[in-house]
């Protein structure tokens, strides 16, 4: 949405030039009646009496001419001083409208904590944006494409302009406080280089990153990346797979871990669904009974997963489940969540 002071200061240019066309007229016409110049002669007239250059007069003047001559210059110095001002003034508040705009979204990146900082916002790292949005998630784009910026940019993505190979660039988004990080930069070696300076400047954060070689594989885990995704390879598997088992294929594609599908899959820690200074297991929460969401997966504390979990299986503090239902189920669930507030999980 542009801003009103924009739209004012262009009304006023527009009225300058309105006013410059005018200005040209009368004297191109005023010049042709009074002297009897040829159109050119009057043009050529009126353009060095309007500029004020000082050449010399086509023809000899008339008092007449002279008088209208001297109305002609007076009216240029204004309407084009006029027109001047209005065109400065115009460039210096877009540029400064520019510079608080950023300082303004510079204020929001630097209040973040815990926030997801993508790197790139190409294809991936678009669907990536879109994906956090839906989860509500606080996040920051890191691009060095400012028109990119510019046709992207709202109220609801953080942009940092910048390459996100430079330690500086990452400071600006606010990488010390970040909890995760996804480098979705198009180039290996790029993604390379920003899991580095983000591991050295964060040691404690999650860094998931696109590789588009499997031999970068390697290479960004040993630079720090927790995970690494191959969109080519992730790709064929999938296609493939809807030749080999599509029924299955189709029963997972309509899992959504959020939005609107007609089942939804979601994590909750342990925190969140009991006090677990007395240990209970998952048959002692009873969720399938009051909910109608099942448990189909447990995260213990180390990070091993545990598929399809026994009922007895004892819900350890740091630990997490992961439950699958219905859209309206997991909103029931969320809402009878001890930890949540309103109904909506923090």
């Amino acid at each position: 949405m542009e801003s009103p002071f924009l739209n004012f200061f262009r009304s006023k240019i527009e009225t300058a030039i309105a006013l410059l066309i005018l200005l040209l007229f009368i004297g191109v016409v005023g010049f042709r009646v009074m002297s009897n110049y040829s159109w050119v002669d009057a043009i050529y007239m009126t353009v060095i009496t309007v500029t004020t250059v000082g050449f010399g007069e086509v023809h000899p003047l008339d008092p007449q001419a002279k008088i209208f001559t001297v109305f002609l210059i007076l009216t240029s110095v204004v309407i084009v001083g006029y027109a001047f001002k209005i065109i400065t003034e115009y460039i210096i508040s877009k540029n400064n409208l520019a510079e608080l705009k950023q300082k303004k979204m510079q204020k929001k990146i630097d209040s973040l904590s815990n926030h997801v900082i993508i790197c790139g916002f190409g294809r991936n790292g678009k669907q990536a944006a879109k994906k956090l949005l839906m989860h509500k998630r606080s996040f920051v784009v890191i691009e060095s494409n400012k028109e990119l910026i510019e046709k992207h940019q709202n109220d609801k993505i953080l942009f940092v302009w910048g390459n996100a190979n430079e330690d500086e660039v990452l400071q600006l988004a606010g990488i010390e406080h970040a909890e995760c990080l996804i480098s979705a930069l198009p180039n290996d070696s790029d993604n390379v280089f920003v899991v580095l300076s983000a591991r050295q400047m964060n040691s404690k954060i999650r860094i998931i990153s696109r590789a588009s070689n499997e031999s970068s594989n390697s290479k960004l885990k040993l630079a720090g990346a927790n995970n690494v995704i191959l969109p080519d390879n992730i790709g064929g598997d999938h296609m493939a797979s809807l030749v080999v088992v599509p029924d299955l294929l189709e029963f997972i594609d309509n899992l959504s871990i959020v939005g609107n599908g007609s089942i939804n899959i979601e994590e909750i820690s342990v925190e969140e669904l009991y006090d677990t200074s007395i240990i209970k297991t998952i048959q002692d929460l009873e969720l399938r009974k009051k909910t109608g969401c099942s448990v189909i997966g447990y995260k213990d504390e180390t990070g091993h997963y545990t598929i399809n979990p026994e009922a007895s299986q004892k819900l350890v503090p740091n630990s997490k489940v992961i439950v699958l239902g219905q859209p309206e189920q997991i909103q029931k669930l969320n809402s009878r969540l001890p930890l949540a507030i309103g109904g909506i999980r923090r």
